[in-house]
């Protein structure tokens, strides 16, 4: 079997397969970030039919050298491929609602924090402190303040829906990354690094962190705290280890 590769070399003219096999058309245009690695979708002209029809990077499977493979079979439903407006892009990366059932999500393509209002639809863009700072993954607490992962700006964010200001605390070691944030029965925020092996602890309170090196390579993306433990038990998947990881902090 040939080997997969990334959506980054997905060229014009590569066949896209269907779930069952059938070949529905071929790239004609790829769209996304390629400098933050942000895949959003594919344009594809369908047998058949002149007009390109957009393909979401979501339903987008395994791809190998010449040909992209969906995790669809019925591809009669894809909307007209339309490029997209002149002015500011934004990719939407996490959904997280609040308590009162308005929807939150993190703008990693730039530096907000969007809110959708459930009752009337309005979209709000809430623009963090840090510049450029690609807001990753995130939660909600207990008291709707939305915590975050700055990816580029190297920062635990935490917004206050209640009253829309921002709070940023600057990770120690430069290049952490953070990607997704959780709160702990006890307040502490933790986060971990995609690139420097490391998880990170926060205490709000005091705005000092305490940092745990793991003993080897972790690729860490959603972080997960076992509250039912005393002290809390951290649990991470090594995305590129083919392991999980259990940390026990000592107090």
């Amino acid at each position: 079997m040939a080997d997969r590769v990334s959506w980054l070399q997905i060229e014009p003219g590569w066949n896209v397969v269907a779930a069952d096999g059938a070949t529905i058309g071929t790239v004609t245009q790829v769209a996304g970030d390629q400098e933050s690695d942000i895949f959003d979708g594919l344009a594809v002209t369908t047998t058949g039919d002149p007009q390109a029809r957009y393909v979401p990077g979501e339903v987008v499977g395994a791809i190998f050298v010449g040909q992209v493979t969906l995790t669809i079979v019925d591809t009669a439903t894809l909307e007209p491929f339309k490029a997209a407006p002149k002015g500011e892009p934004h990719n939407i990366y996490d959904v997280i609602p609040d308590s009162r059932n308005n929807v939150f999500f993190t703008d990693f393509r730039q530096r907000h924090i969007g809110r959708i209002d459930a009752k009337t639809g309005e979209v709000t863009l809430f623009t963090t402190p840090t510049a450029n700072s690609a807001p990753r993954r995130g939660m909600m607490d207990a008291a709707d303040r939305l915590w975050f992962g700055e990816f580029r700006g190297n920062r635990i964010g935490m917004l206050d829906t209640n009253t829309g200001q921002f709070t940023e605390w600057l990770a120690p070691t430069p290049w952490s990354a953070p990607y997704d944030v959780t709160v702990d029965k006890n307040g502490e925020v933790w986060t971990g690094s995609m690139s420097t092996d490391r998880v990170l602890r926060l205490d709000p309170k005091s705005g000092q962190f305490v940092e745990y090196l793991l003993p080897k390579e972790t690729n860490i993306r959603r972080v997960f705290v076992d509250n039912a433990t005393t002290p809390v038990t951290f649990w991470v998947g090594s995305n590129h280890g083919a392991s999980i990881v259990k940390l026990e902090p000592l107090d």
